[in-house]
């Protein structure tokens, strides 16, 4: 096709010399009267040949440019794809990796429960021994056919059978110390959703946009800051597009809450977005732009939110033996084995104070408080995994708690009525206990980061009332 263009091109310039040459023989043939008028005529054809030639000439260079960006269309799509592929395939492998992760998380717990079911064999199997002994022997004092010996044995063994009978009263349960199911349901709707969600955060403007569908670019859209709010640690920011405008979606961003850069939280058609999961007591810049496939608005004006000074959060669970009242601020235990219970809300920032009003305790249960992670195993002891750090009491001590291992005991314990605090110290790296008002301990948290959310674990007979957004005491 560019050939044939190219031909034609050529044959127009050669018409064009060879109508030039009969205007000059013309008027060599028919003398000066004669040749002036027509000499005009072809002049003025002559000359339009030259215009029609230029607009010829133009027309191929703009074919050999569509033709260019022809090739450079595919040159940029192969580009794309291939980088959409090395994404891809970054998120299958961080979804594998994620895989090995929990599946070897399971596998722990699996070993955990082996473990605890082992140990409750060789307890149920010594003390049956024992108790098996006691009854042979006391068979055979029974044997005894002197009365004075038999009367001088009988208060020690009677001692020793209530004993043994108590014994197996409080210690000897007859249920497995650990459930040998799973009660683990992989939460993978958010991810699919995502998943389906998977698409261009910008739409670029295109090189060449010969005829734009939306016009130009749009205004700049405007918040509305009577529709905007800051509860907890989140935020809720609203919009309106600018009034000429043709849009096609909106771009959020916020910055650190200390004043920092700006970073996209958001991009969609909607005109409302709510942000979770921020610092607490830190001011937030906000700020947002439209776009079409012509290009983007400028950004408007930042917006400033504060978000709460302290936190206040209700304990959550999803367990079947737990309780929780409908405001999520006392909860109580049905099952003799633990059962950890989190907060509503993640700290990652800050100093934090919350109470526990123990509302029933015997002196028997175990109850433990602290920290956890949102994926800890929530069917034990909280402190006795990775991911938890606690102070575990009775009605008598004290110590702390994590990864299974206990240290720094300290004397005095809890009773029915009695106030539990914990103090987070993001700052410092501390988590901070006191009972009745008074310090009962700190545990270092040094070298921690991420979101950390309140927990306890109870189990029967414990009842607990949570009371959030307290102001910390001081420790000096």
């Amino acid at each position: 096709m560019l050939l044939g263009l190219n031909l034609l091109y050529a044959c127009t310039c050669v018409f064009v010399f060879r109508t030039l040459s009969l205007e000059a023989r013309f008027a060599l043939e028919n003398g000066p009267k004669k040749s002036t008028a027509n000499i005009a005529s072809y002049t003025e054809l002559s000359q339009a040949l030259q215009q029609l030639s230029e607009k010829a000439r133009a027309a191929t260079e703009f074919i050999h440019t569509l033709k260019s960006l022809s090739e450079e269309v595919h040159g940029n799509c192969r580009e794309v794809e291939g980088v959409i592929a090395a994404q891809i395939d970054a998120l299958v492998e961080a979804l594998q990796a994620r895989r090995s992760d929990l599946i070897n998380w399971v596998r722990r717990q699996r070993d955990s429960k082996v473990h605890a079911l082992r140990d409750q064999v060789q307890d149920y199997t010594h003390t049956l021994q024992s108790t098996t002994a006691t009854i042979h022997f006391c068979i055979e004092a029974l044997k005894e056919s002197d009365p004075a010996s038999f009367m001088e044995a009988q208060g020690i063994l009677e001692d020793r059978v209530c004993t043994m009978s108590r014994n197996w009263e409080l210690t000897m349960v007859a249920e497995p110390r650990v459930p040998p199911g799973f009660n683990l349901t992989l939460d993978d709707k958010t991810l699919l959703t995502a998943i389906q969600q998977l698409t261009f955060i910008q739409l670029k403007r295109p090189i060449v946009t010969l005829q734009p569908t939306d016009g130009p670019a749009p205004g700049t859209p405007a918040m509305i800051p009577e529709e905007c709010s800051a509860e907890n640690n989140s935020v809720t920011i609203a919009w309106a597009p600018h009034h000429t405008s043709c849009v096609t979606g909106y771009t959020l961003e916020i910055d650190d809450g200390n004043n920092g850069p700006f970073r996209e939280v958001y991009t969609g058609e909607e005109t409302v977005c709510t942000i979770d999961g921020l610092h607490f007591n830190s001011i937030y810049r906000a700020r947002v732009r439209a776009f079409n496939s012509t290009g983007n608005s400028p950004f408007c004006e930042p917006l400033c939110l504060q978000t709460a000074e302290v936190a206040w959060f209700m304990m959550e669970t999803n367990h079947a033996d737990h309780t929780v009242s409908e405001n999520g601020c006392t909860i109580s235990c049905d099952s003799y084995e633990h059962r950890v219970a989190l907060g509503s809300v993640g700290f990652s920032k800050g100093v934090h104070y919350w109470e526990f009003n123990l509302e029933r305790y015997d002196g028997n249960a175990d109850i433990a408080f602290g920290l956890g992670r949102i994926d800890i195993c929530k069917e034990m002891i909280l402190g006795k995994c990775g991911g938890s750090w606690s102070m575990y009491i009775d009605s008598e001590r004290s110590w702390f708690m994590h990864g299974g291992e206990h240290f720094d005991r300290t004397s005095g314990g809890v009773r029915t009525g009695d106030t539990v605090g914990v103090m987070l110290n993001y700052p410092e790296k501390c988590l901070t206990f006191f009972v009745n008002g008074s310090l009962q301990g700190t545990l270092s948290l040094a070298g921690v980061s991420g979101v950390l959310y309140p927990a306890a674990s109870l189990n029967r007979s414990v009842v607990l009332t949570a009371h959030t957004g307290l102001h910390p005491p001081k420790t000096t």
